[in-house]
């Protein structure tokens, strides 16, 4: 199958799968500028399946570097009135949310990240109507990659860049499964992940234990409520979507106040634009007491201190070490795809759908159970080729979940 045909079907599958549009419905799409040719096949893609409106976002990560160098602190401090509205009455509305990510690893490298915290803050105090629609399950969103010159050579810096970007492209699809009938392939993709949900949920886990070579030594605490997702999520009005394209990975949201121990990074970390590499954590009592990198300490410290909750988990994820993703032996630099190469974790936010009845519950309700809440969401990958894990119950029964990085059974 040549390339423009592959571009279609990714596009088709974004739309009726990834995002699950609506006839009638708006639709909200955020791209680099770097990716103008596939943004225009997506947004005719979503014409075609009846959407009644597209707006589309455009940003340039050095014209944003440019803002961080040389705008003032408080700049980042508010957000403009007509900004907030515009995505308040987007969810307002009932738009589906679509993020296109197409990562310069190095853009935002040595910027100050106390404007990156100031500015993420601000962004979901004045849009809180619009993140809490996408967390409570109101909003159908979903992020994807398009690959630009600028990523496909942190990506391949031995090719010329023409070849860089060729081949990350057949990556991207490769992995998103877009072959004769992507939709379908996806429906099946969906109905692989029910096995291992059902029972990982059956098994009532108190806590997890992960052990790897690497000195990862860490418990992580679970939910009496809480459950296990994986491969979509389902909206609040019944809906099914995939928020993730692709997808490798089941998922909870953990006990917020029960994490110890030492855990190491497994692969680089590229936060907005900043590269943070061979890192750890060590937790008491579900908090960051203390932590390191090699490179990129300040990128941590700025994620740390965003809210007094971004210090605490808000997500655990399994995805073995032989997945799709990690066979292909390539690291992407971006944690859409990284994610899916490794067991990871997750400061920040939790999730309400992981949670019985989470989505009629507000936020404080959800934090009073246990699932944290802040205005960020960062995950690290820390799964590695000789990573144990282990599931305990309530009365002390072990259960290999992981062995030498994959699945136990």
């Amino acid at each position: 199958m040549d390339l423009p045909t592959r571009l279609e079907k990714y596009a088709e599958l974004i739309i009726r799968k990834g995002c699950a549009l609506e006839e009638g419905q708006e639709l909200y799409v955020s791209a680099p500028v770097q990716t103008v040719e596939f943004t225009r096949l997506v947004v005719k893609m979503a014409y075609e399946c009846g959407a009644k409106h597209v707006t589309v976002n455009w940003y340039d990560d050095m014209t944003s570097r440019l803002t961080y160098d040389y705008a003032a602190p408080e700049v980042f401090e508010t957000i403009p009135a007509w900004m907030a509205e515009r995505n308040n009455s987007l969810a307002r509305n009932g738009a589906a949310v679509l993020d296109i990510l197409s990562v310069d690893p190095k853009a935002m490298h040595g910027v100050d990240q106390q404007k990156r915290v100031a500015h993420i803050r601000a962004s979901h105090k004045a849009m809180k109507e619009f993140y809490d629609s996408i967390d409570f399950g109101r909003t159908h969103w979903c992020i994807v990659g398009a690959p630009s010159e600028q990523w496909a050579r942190q990506v391949f810096p031995r090719l010329t860049p023409d070849l860089a970007t060729k081949r990350l492209w057949k990556a991207v699809l490769d992995t998103a499964r877009v072959d004769a009938d992507p939709c379908a392939a996806w429906d099946a993709h969906r109905a692989s992940f029910d096995e291992r949900k059902a029972w990982l949920n059956s098994q009532h886990f108190d806590r997890l234990h992960y052990e790897a070579s690497n000195g990862t030594d860490f418990t992580i605490g679970l939910l009496p409520k809480g459950h296990w997702e994986g491969g979509g999520q389902m909206g609040a009005d019944g809906s099914y979507f995939f928020p993730n394209i692709p997808t490798e990975e089941i998922f909870t949201s953990p006990d917020r106040t029960r994490a110890d121990g030492i855990v190491y990074s497994a692969l680089p970390l590229v936060h907005n634009g900043s590269m943070v590499k061979d890192f750890w954590f060590e937790f008491k009592n579900g908090r960051v007491i203390d932590f390191g990198a090699q490179e990129g300490k300040d990128v941590l410290e700025g994620i740390l201190t965003t809210d007094e909750n971004s210090c605490r988990l808000g997500e655990c994820s399994l995805v073995p070490f032989d997945s799709p993703i990690r066979n292909t032996g390539i690291l992407f630099y971006e944690t859409l795809y990284d994610e899916n190469a490794s067991c990871h974790l997750a400061f920040g936010k939790g999730f309400p759908d992981c949670f019985d009845g989470g989505y009629e519950m507000s936020n404080e309700e959800l934090l009073e159970a246990g699932v944290n809440d802040s205005a960020t969401h960062v995950d690290f990958m820390v799964g590695t080729e000789d990573m144990n894990i282990t599931g305990i119950r309530e009365d002390g029964v072990e259960v290999p979940i992981f062995t030498d990085g994959n699945w136990a059974e």
